[in-house]
């Protein structure tokens, strides 16, 4: 009870958390039970609160030391110390310390030898394990910042990629150079070859260093040239390439790739498929969806394939709506949105712009244990506890589901995209008899989602009365803090082109991309969202219900920025001028401007 009672009252007098955030979290606890997650693991995972103010304050409650290193002033024979030390351990217990987040730093050797044990959470149950198993009977905790104590376990224990380790291990020889053709592809000598290079393991260091890395959002694995394959990351929004493998044929890479995932044929080369698969990693289960095309090359006679993988992890989803980043006014008018009983809430936006991710924090923001919570997506992505999530099959359409929700007493319901006039007419008929209902849609801005409806067959009165927000968004690169410079000289035109001011210039705020560093990729470091938030206010209403048989855009637009709210070119700008992103970016991601 100390850490529900006392750690809770303390968050909150601190305001490190809300009232109604720590209310949430212990709802969360209750419902995963005895064997669920801690208090502070929820309040750091779902509702993205800082790690190092939640566990340093569990640990003046329980009256813990706390450490302060700083890893690069670590001398030599400091280090060493710490790297014989963990020689002292078996290779599954330092593994599984490691693996929580737990250290032994520093132990004076001999019969009354005292441990020092460094932790990110200083109540993890695995510490326990050191006596029973080791020579060190007597221990002491000491509380340490998780990024220090990440830094510090990649100096004396850093993660291994056992597959590509054994790949690194194979010699050249042992890779194969052959050339297959449509016309005498042989399964066994496919597999023979599958088998002397190794492919297996390179498919599965690749996953398993997708997930590791953090910020890959797909893999994608594609035919180079007649004898090599490419696998390329996409990380924060950008492909790159990762690793090329040489004097391998396509095929039998895409071979292993089907062999290890579930519903697709690894016989069909000539149709689209597409499959998923589950891997644990580092004890998380992290799903996969897996996509696969035939492509066309200059050797007609092969059969090529390219494959994208989707790497789904839900210790990625956003579960607090303020940790999205809206710019106020969007944040204040999203919240409105979703507050009430009924109405329409739709994002918009290209894929890979964050579409799902709002929907899943709009969702966590409203949904409680009184409401039925019902998802309608082809395909599920995310799993979220509390919600019913429909499965969609061959004997269960997305239309079919779409209809089936409307007798299943929902309150709030998910649908993953309004497709066309179907799913338009269903989803406005949910939020016009009572329930709350959130749904995509592909436009370039919000406005145009209007149109967009409209061109559906979506009448103009029910589209004024059933739409509570349409929020238009992109992804843009933020700026490595460690890295960036001051804009140069040579930009000033380019950013007074762009809409900015001498006057913002000569504040010294706008940043520009540094050269990279080993904390960026490129002078980049994750991805801050840029939007336009449509709410239908009684004067936009107006305006749409007065369209009559053509939806004047210029005339919402122009009301909607009287009252306050930013295109997605000033919401660039914004960032710009808090010095998040680049003008690079806000130019391309709002090209259409």
């Amino acid at each position: 009870m100390i850490e529900k009672s006392r750690l809770g009252y303390i968050l909150t007098k601190k305001k490190i958390i809300s009232e109604d955030q720590l209310a949430k979290a212990l709802e969360q606890q209750k419902l995963e039970g005895a064997s669920g997650r801690k208090l502070g693991q929820i309040l750091v995972e779902d509702f993205g609160i800082d790690h190092h103010q939640i566990f340093s304050t569990l640990a003046e409650i329980y009256a813990f030391r706390s450490a302060t290193i700083e890893p690069s002033k670590l001398e030599p024979a400091k280090i060493q110390h710490t790297k014989d030390l963990l020689k002292r351990f078996n290779e599954s217990l330092k593994n599984e310390l490691v693996y929580k987040k737990v250290l032994p730093f520093h132990a004076n050797l001999g019969p009354r030898g005292n441990l020092i044990v460094l932790a990110a959470d200083v109540t993890e149950k695995v510490v326990e394990k050191i006596p029973l198993n080791t020579e060190f009977k007597r221990y002491e905790v000491v509380y340490c910042p998780l990024k220090t104590l990440d830094e510090l376990i990649q100096m004396f224990a850093p993660q291994k990629n056992e597959f590509l380790d054994i790949l690194q291990e194979a010699t050249e020889s042992t890779i194969t150079d052959t050339s297959w053709h449509e016309e005498n592809i042989n399964e066994g000598e496919l597999d023979e070859e599958i088998n002397k290079s190794l492919l297996v393991n390179l498919f599965e260091g690749c996953l398993l260093e997708a997930v590791r890395k953090g910020g890959v959002s797909d893999v994608h694995i594609i035919p180079y040239q007649k004898n090599a394959v490419d696998i390329y990351f996409r990380v924060d929004g950008k492909l790159q390439l990762w690793h090329r493998q040489e004097h391998t044929s396509p095929e039998a890479m895409a071979a292993v790739v089907k062999d290890r995932t579930n519903g697709v044929d690894r016989f069909e080369r000539d149709g689209a498929q597409d499959g998923f698969a589950q891997r644990v990693v580092d004890g998380h289960l992290i799903r996969f969806r897996v996509s696969i095309i035939p492509i066309v090359s200059a050797e007609f006679e092969r059969r090529f394939e390219s494959i994208v993988i989707r790497v789904i992890d839900d210790r990625n989803v956003i579960a607090d709506l303020k940790k999205l980043g809206f710019q106020e006014k969007a944040e204040h008018d999203f919240l409105k949105a979703i507050s009430v009983s009924q109405g329409m809430v739709l994002v918009t936006g290209p894929t890979g712009s964050g579409k799902s991710t709002t929907l899943m924090a709009a969702l966590f923001h409203t949904m409680d244990p009184s409401k039925n919570v019902l998802t309608c997506e082809d395909p599920v992505e995310y799993v979220i506890q509390g919600a019913r999530q429909i499965k969609i099959s061959h004997r269960l359409s997305f239309d079919q589901a779409i209809r089936a929700i409307l007798r299943h007493d929902p309150d709030i319901v998910l649908v993953g995209e309004i497709r066309d006039k179907i799913t338009a007419d269903i989803g406005v008929k949910l939020a016009n008899t009572g329930h709350l209902t959130l749904s995509t849609l592909h436009t370039n801005d919000a406005v145009a989602a209007v149109s967009r409806l409209f061109k559906m067959g979506v009448e103009p009165f029910l589209i004024a009365n059933v739409i509570n927000i349409i929020v238009a968004q992109r992804l843009v690169r933020k700026i490595c803090p460690e890295c960036c410079i001051p804009l140069p000289k040579e930009k000033y035109n380019s950013a007074l082109d762009l809409g900015l001011t001498m006057e913002d210039i000569e504040k010294g705020l706008i940043l520009d991309p540094g050269p990279g560093c080993k904390k960026c990729n490129r002078g980049y470091k994750g991805r801050v969202n840029i939007c336009e938030a449509l709410y239908f206010s009684p004067a936009i209403k107006k305006a749409v219900l007065e369209s009559g048989n053509d939806i004047d855009e210029y005339k919402i637009r122009e009301i909607a920025e009287g009252q306050g709210m930013l295109s997605l070119r000033e919401s660039g700008l914004d960032r710009i001028r808090n010095g998040l992103t680049s003008l690079e970016e806000i130019i391309y991601a709002t090209s259409e401007d």
